[in-house]
């Protein structure tokens, strides 16, 4: 009664999951914390400034941290950029000594004043005009092509929102364009935060953060292999953060196995497909969480990265042939997201978030068959279909269905495992549960809404927060998410005493369902679909352009 069932699929085809990252994050939002209050899609940078690495948190909380090199390595003062300390082999162990909070200083990018001497007037012109009004600029040389002009935030708050509202000050004010934007990642500054380093050939005290860089590139955080270099900083919660910087490409390469494994799933096309939705989702994550000191996490929260360790030469190759490039619409990078398994058509972002619908982000069919809704489980399906129950029966057709044994799938509770599981969402004793309501249905045949009658009352939840108060039990006695809101639920009733003696569902897909299918993607490339078609299937109007 508490295992999953993957009914009428055969078990050749039940294979490893997919890891669900960007599947299961909540989209971000500048300012505000991806796992809560999610509101709109952020329509994201026009351009944005990429700086030749990104930064990546993987170890995001703790009291010390162990940066290691195999070879030659030289330990940095971040604070300085002098080298402190050299050696090789051997590992570092780096505490904080003294903390200081972190400051993310964002400047708006106004324009690039090349050095002749009419630009350099109205540079000057600029500056003088800004200043009057109370901006404080900021300007930096950029080689000998042009001087750079941004305006520092001072709306006293870093949230999209407070810094879209200074933006459009300064366009009213005179002092910025319409194609002003915010550079990204924003610059942050450590402060006083000492930090102490031992192992080496005699512990030192460095500002600022340690930075460890190795003679071939290679280094470990505590004990995991990386490319790239190993930093500490100090994060938002006054602890420190071991830090990976390196290129985008090398870390998309401990990316694309993770989300997309090359084994089973060994279609190139569709790993490249999952290598621009990942570069995408990453170059629109610069500076997403500044304040710690990275950019992203190496978990579900953002993407999954397994650093060196991760590495295959399938999924590599995926990320050099499509290098650079990202999705954009409008000319603005998508919101790439991408689940595990739609269960046979994909979801209109509004069915799944609190937001206004994105014209890339409709819901289409995971089906050979084209636009049949005959062979998908719409909402249509649900009402008018001869078998109303379609979710039972394996579904013969969709791209993602001989790749994925969540394509279909079954649960069941007990009368007291739904009690649990309902009281756990209500935070109090509910007793029985009587029935369970699917109030309304979105156009993919997801539950928008949905309400628990128990003797405490009847509770109620909405979209993407149903799989969190949905919850099954497993086969240790843990409750669990639902795998996704495309299900049907009916009770289980005694025949004799008519008693409600538990539930059942059965259900399609896992995760979100917005956006790209993995195991669609897979399908269609068996079936011969290139890469950029399989991405402008599931991103409905995109272009695909080279990023740097």
């Amino acid at each position: 009664m508490k295992q999953l069932r993957s009914r009428f699929v055969p078990a050749a085809l039940a294979l490893a999951a997919l890891s669900v990252a960007a599947c299961e994050q909540t989209p971000f939002t500048p300012g505000e914390s991806a796992s809560g209050g999610y509101t709109a899609i952020d329509p994201g940078p026009s351009a944005v400034e990429y700086t030749g690495a990104i930064r990546i948190g993987v170890v995001p909380n703790a009291s010390s941290v162990r940066l290691a090199a195999e070879g030659a390595w030289e330990l940095v003062e971040k604070a300085s950029g002098d080298v402190v300390q050299t050696g090789t082999g051997g590992e570092l162990t780096v505490t904080l000594v003294t903390a200081a909070r972190p400051d993310t200083i964002w400047r708006l990018q106004v324009g690039c004043y090349s050095f002749s001497a009419t630009a350099r007037s109205l540079l000057a012109e600029w500056q003088t005009r800004a200043t009057n009004l109370g901006y404080i600029t900021w300007t930096e040389d950029v080689g000998t092509v042009c001087t750079r002009a941004r305006l520092q935030n001072t709306s006293g708050s870093n949230a999209w929102g407070s810094r879209n509202t200074f933006r459009n000050q300064a366009i009213a004010d005179g002092v910025a364009g319409t194609d002003s934007y915010w550079p990204t990642p924003p610059e942050i500054v450590t402060g006083g935060a000492v930090f102490r380093v031992t192992g080496g050939s005699e512990p030192v005290e460095v500002n600022g953060g340690a930075v460890l860089r190795s003679a071939d590139d290679r280094v470990l955080i505590n004990g995991e292999p990386y490319r790239g270099t190993g930093e500490v900083v100090i994060n938002g919660n006054m602890t420190l953060a071991g830090v990976n910087s390196l290129p985008m490409e090398e870390y998309l390469y401990g990316v694309v196995p993770r989300e997309l494994p090359p084994v089973p799933y060994g279609e190139l096309e569709a790993l490249k497909a999952q290598a621009v939705a990942a570069r995408t989702y990453a170059m629109r994550g610069l500076g997403k969480r500044a304040s710690n000191g990275y950019d992203l996490l190496p978990t579900t929260t953002d993407q999954v990265y397994g650093g060196l360790d991760a590495e295959h030469p399938l999924s590599s190759q995926a990320v050099d042939e499509t290098a650079g490039i990202v999705a954009t619409y409008n000319g603005a990078l998508i919101e790439a997201l991408y689940s595990s398994t739609s269960g046979g058509f994909t979801a209109n972002n509004e069915e799944v978030y609190t937001s206004d619908p994105v014209p890339y982000l409709r819901g289409v069919p995971d089906a050979q068959r084209g636009n049949s809704f005959e062979h998908v489980p719409t909402l249509d399906v649900f009402k008018r279909h001869a078998n109303a129950r379609s979710l039972r029966a394996y579904k013969a057709g969709d791209f993602e269905a001989d790749w994925s044994r969540y394509h279909r799938w079954t649960f069941e509770w007990t009368a007291e495992e739904i009690t649990r599981s309902i009281s756990a969402y209500a935070e109090e004793d509910v007793g029985t549960v009587h029935a369970i309501n699917v109030l309304e249905r979105g156009p993919s045949g997801r539950a928008l809404s949905i309400e628990y009658v128990t003797d405490a009352g009847t509770f109620e939840d909405t979209k993407d927060g149903i799989r969190s108060s949905l919850k099954f039990v497993d086969e240790d006695g843990d409750l669990n998410s639902l795998l996704s809101t495309l299900f049907y639920i009916e009770p289980v009733v005694d025949r004799q005493t008519k008693e409600v003696t538990g539930f059942v569902a059965w259900g399609g897909g896992w995760g979100h369902g917005v956006g790209l299918s993995q195991t669609g993607a897979v399908e269609m490339g068996k079936r011969g679909w290139s890469y950029d078609e399989i991405l402008k299937h599931y991103y409905q109007g995109i272009a695909l352009e080279s990023a740097y």
